[in-house]
């Protein structure tokens, strides 16, 4: 790929074109353009089959496909009147940096993973080597930081140690104690855990952590068991973050990057979390109980 490709969001194939009911290898379109087309999208159908290469698809008007090429043949497709531009293009990647920036990855993963530096150190000192280095640009890395994920953390961790300094903590702990008092210890640890996934997916899943852990060491207490197993189920709980865009921050910068809705993360969340609460009870279980 070279520096000056660009992608363009889309063209679309208008009456009287060369593209009109015939196909990309027909026309010619690639060697005329000098252009690869990437996707081909029909309004409301599913034209391309498995065995099938874009290529050969007879194209209708409105067909849009999805270009990549060099930024002068992108520009002449813009002037040509066979064709409507949908949209701008962008410019591609600059791959020349690739490995300097697998290598700045790697020198932020390996001492972070063999214990040599915290990751908060090594990924701070990553950073400042992709700007100093130009693998990517100051304006680049401010618009990458999202500021919902700082405030949906700040206030999350501040919610969780509210709750503890106004002893919310203990009185959710004798809550749970009387709600499942006589059940077995299978039952009140699994019921520790789905409370956490449902307060993670709330607070998110270091807040969760924060307010479940005092709980499950006085639910423990409280039962004469051991702590380990109702702490694990706190840390496995809190992690069950799956059903909606507040519960982990990576949520929320997939959700910003894919153009997801609050009720994608129900959709997709919801049966994950119920699959990973009974497979991680179980599991538990099996192996303290």
């Amino acid at each position: 790929m070279q520096d000056d490709d660009q992608i363009a969001v889309g063209i679309a194939v208008v009456p009287g074109s060369t593209l009109d009911r015939t196909s990309l290898r027909y026309a010619r379109f690639i060697a005329r353009f000098q252009l690869a087309v990437l996707a081909l999208h029909r309004p409301g159908k599913d034209i391309l089959r498995a065995d099938e290469e874009i290529q050969d698809v007879s194209l209708t008007p409105g067909d849009v496909l999805l270009v990549q090429g060099p930024r002068d043949q992108i520009s002449e497709l813009k002037r040509n009147a066979e064709f409507l531009v949908l949209d701008s293009s962008m410019v591609l990647p600059r791959t020349r940096k690739a490995p300097i920036a697998l290598a700045i990855i790697a020198l932020v993963v390996v001492p972070a993973a063999l214990g040599i530096m915290p990751i908060a150190v090594s990924a701070t000192a990553g950073a400042c080597l992709m700007l100093v280095l130009r693998c990517m640009s100051i304006g680049a890395a401010i618009r990458a930081i999202s500021p919902s994920v700082f405030f949906v953390v700040a206030a999350s961790l501040a919610l969780g140690t509210a709750l503890v300094d106004t002893g919310a903590t203990g009185y959710l702990t004798e809550l749970f104690l009387v709600l499942t008092a006589g059940a077995s210890p299978t039952v009140t640890l699994g019921s520790l855990m789905l409370m956490l996934a449902v307060l993670t997916n709330v607070v998110s899943n270091n807040a969760a952590a924060v307010i479940g852990t005092p709980i499950a060491i006085g639910i423990a207490q409280g039962l004469a068991l051991p702590a380990e197993p109702f702490v694990l189920a706190v840390l496995f709980g809190a992690n069950l973050s799956y059903a909606t865009p507040m519960a982990y921050k990576t949520n929320l910068l997939v959700m910003s990057a894919g153009n997801y809705t609050f009720a994608d993360f129900l959709r997709v969340g919801v049966p994950l979390s119920i699959i990973m609460w009974l497979v991680l009870t179980a599991a538990l279980s099996w192996l303290y109980f």
